[in-house]
């Protein structure tokens, strides 16, 4: 029993805690364990009900070991930390949670955080979705004419006894190219683009560098700072007014950040606030904080610490951008739409004069006879 136990929890460990709040099953399972507690169950009953509900067979496994460790003496908080399954801030809120008898309201918090994640990282998707969409469409479009279409036409222009214009012939010698090789050269650039691609925006050690460009696109760069000062101000300061330490409250930001050069700032303002420093000192030693908090939220911030209010103030920050997020969010698509139309009609425009200016040519010639 032991040793089966031993190898769940180095699966759960292997396999991360995501599994248990990713997705709406996993958020269900706290949310459906903090009601049960406050509707005056014991935890063991509680976990027992919840596991009746979950269909994954390793999340069934290892609440029965939780469930166990609990029936012979464990705390919540010390079972579910032998399973290797949370983060170091969940585990102390739900220890906080215990201690304090405030365990049901702590689950609460720690399913209204990972949903708050997921509304962050959705919010971000659905604003992606539309110019990648159309991006995409675009460049298959463009593969398809240039490896179906360019090599015809190089066929025919290059029948006409007329000089060709510059962009014209640069289309037919493409075309001409495609034609030869293109059953080659259309699946190695695919290839290579969706290599770039991952090495740009999925690679843990290069993908700062996708981040970057995501950073300087106009519109997109507004939204992910409104969306991490809303995910930053609400759940620090809710980790906060639960009771969490400050230090294990912004390494769950830190842990739970999508954008490297926020997780940058996360480790450091955690490293300061660990040093005695303030936040005040904090953000003034930060080079280039600006771009990433503003002056305003940071003087909000500043006057919450010292107020000794800061777990209320980070909330309302949090409230505040994440009405901004909702606007900004539906203006990106009204700001991206006409550059996305110049690209595309730029496209269009290029094929069109590369087809059109050689007809001109000939018609040109046949009124000279």
């Amino acid at each position: 029993m032991i040793k089966n136990r031993t190898a769940d929890a180095k699966q759960a460990k292997k396999m991360g805690w995501q599994i248990f709040v990713g997705g709406q099953e996993k958020t269900a399972l706290i949310e459906n364990l903090a009601l049960l507690l406050s509707s005056g169950l014991n935890v063991s009953a509680a976990l027992l009900a919840v596991q009746e509900e979950i269909k994954s067979k390793n999340l069934k496994k290892i609440i029965s070991n939780v469930n166990a460790d609990v029936e012979n003496g464990f705390t919540l908080w010390r079972a579910l930390e032998k399973t290797n399954f949370f983060p170091d801030s969940i585990i102390a809120l739900i220890r906080i949670g215990e201690e304090s008898g405030r365990l049901s309201a702590n689950l609460k918090i720690v399913s209204e955080q990972t949903e708050k994640n997921h509304k962050f990282r959705s919010q971000l998707r659905s604003a992606m979705m539309y110019p990648v969409f159309v991006l995409a469409l675009t460049l298959v479009i463009a593969i398809g004419i240039a490896w179906f279409i360019l090599p015809r036409l190089a066929t025919v222009f290059s029948q006409l006894d007329i000089t060709l214009p510059l962009i014209t012939q640069i289309m037919i010698n493409f075309g001409s190219f495609l034609g030869t090789y293109g059953y080659l050269v259309v699946p190695a650039f695919i290839f290579f683009l969706l290599l770039i691609i991952y090495f740009l925006f999925f690679y843990q050690k290069t993908r700062f560098i996708g981040q970057d460009i995501i950073l300087l696109s106009p519109g997109i760069k507004k939204l992910i700072r409104e969306l991490e000062l809303a995910r930053f101000g609400y759940l620090l300061g809710t980790l906060l007014e639960a009771g969490l330490p400050i230090e294990t409250a912004l390494d769950s930001i830190k842990t739970s950040g999508a954008f490297i050069r926020y997780q940058k700032f996360y480790t450091f303002l955690k490293n300061s606030i660990e040093s005695g420093n303030s936040f005040q000192k904090t953000f003034s030693y930060y080079p280039h904080i600006n771009s990433l908090i503003p002056r305003s939220v940071q003087q909000m911030i500043i006057a919450g610490e010292q107020s000794g209010n800061l777990a209320n103030i980070l909330i309302k920050i949090g409230q505040s951008y994440t009405e901004k997020t909702e606007m900004t969010t539906k203006n990106l698509v009204i700001i991206l739409e006409p550059i996305l139309l110049i690209i595309v009609w730029l496209g269009v425009i290029t094929v069109a004069l590369a087809i059109i200016l050689p007809i001109y040519s000939l018609i040109g010639g046949l009124n000279t006879y």
